[in-house]
């Protein structure tokens, strides 16, 4: 059932199902993306870094989470569009990680055009260990339900 911004309540958690990274996931990420940056392909290289192997790209992570977001069902269809991300990555994610997300309602404002609303959630990623691996902020043009709408 799709949420719309008038039924998420500040404060409100929601956990992520689980997504394992794996290696397909960063090799195809680096071809998607042209980032083929050592610290993601060169494991030799990786065994000098503070990770001590190869780690998957942030971005790829960030996007595997709004996957996660969106095999929740609840606001596919209710999401106008992303306006805003903001991110901190804590960890590395190595390829075999599982990750899984939990999303918590900000901030709910109102826009002038009245079929419409702009919510923040705050996200964390976590691992398997449930080590914090990044958290982050996103912004989110949302509908609203249109018999709350004074027309």
């Amino acid at each position: 059932m799709d949420l719309f911004f008038d039924d998420i309540k500040i404060g409100e958690e929601l956990i992520s199902p689980r997504r394992t990274i794996t290696e397909t996931d960063v090799v195809n990420f680096s071809g998607l993306s042209g980032d083929f940056n050592a610290l993601h392909i060169d494991e030799e290289f990786a065994k000098n870094t503070p990770y001590k192997t190869r780690v998957a790209h942030g971005l790829l992570t960030v996007s595997v989470v709004t996957g996660l977001q969106a095999m929740m069902g609840q606001i596919n269809n209710t999401t106008l569009g992303l306006l805003e991300i903001k991110w901190r990555f804590i960890m590395g994610v190595i390829p075999g990680d599982t990750i899984y997300a939990k999303f918590v309602a900000k901030e709910k404002k109102e826009t002038s055009k009245k079929d419409k609303g702009v919510l923040t959630k705050s996200v964390y990623v976590y691992n398997q260990r449930d080590e914090l691996v990044s958290e982050g902020e996103i912004i989110l043009l949302m509908k609203r339900k249109l018999s709350n709408i004074d027309l």
